[in-house]
């Protein structure tokens, strides 16, 4: 079950691969009726206890695949349905230390039926949330 916020709480953890800490990732739910093609995601901006994630550092795994943030603008084939959350992986070697960390995000989406002008007229921007990351 999804939560109400944005910024899920469950989903909070650091990226292992091969044994090694390569980033962290947490998930967030669709803030809108219905769901979107891929295509209408616009690129997300992290911040991470106040600091700036770089944008190439920031992927989207969507039904249990990742797509870099630039690679969703020519996918129009796929949706994010409005009851699966996304998870947002970032790239940052060691991951984030145990503890509360504020993550705050601005994430927009076009409407299809918006006149191009005003594409991301309903988007939800700004969102942020401490969680507690655990070991």
């Amino acid at each position: 079950m999804l939560e109400k916020e944005c910024i899920q709480s469950r989903g909070f953890k650091n990226t292992v691969v091969d044994q090694e800490v390569i980033g962290f990732h947490f998930d967030i739910r669709l803030m809108y009726y219905r769901g979107l093609w891929l295509s209408q995601l616009r690129p997300i901006h992290i911040k991470v206890d106040g600091e700036a994630v770089r944008l190439e550092d920031i992927s989207w795994e969507i039904n249990g695949k990742l797509y870099k943030q630039d690679e969703l603008k020519e996918i129009g084939d796929i949706q994010w349905n409005v009851l699966e959350p996304a998870s947002i992986h970032v790239n940052v070697l060691g991951g984030l230390t145990t503890g509360y960390h504020d993550i705050e995000i601005d994430h927009r989406f076009s409407s299809s039926y918006m006149p191009p002008n005003m594409d991301e007229v309903l988007s939800y921007g700004n969102h942020k949330r401490k969680l507690l990351l655990v070991s």
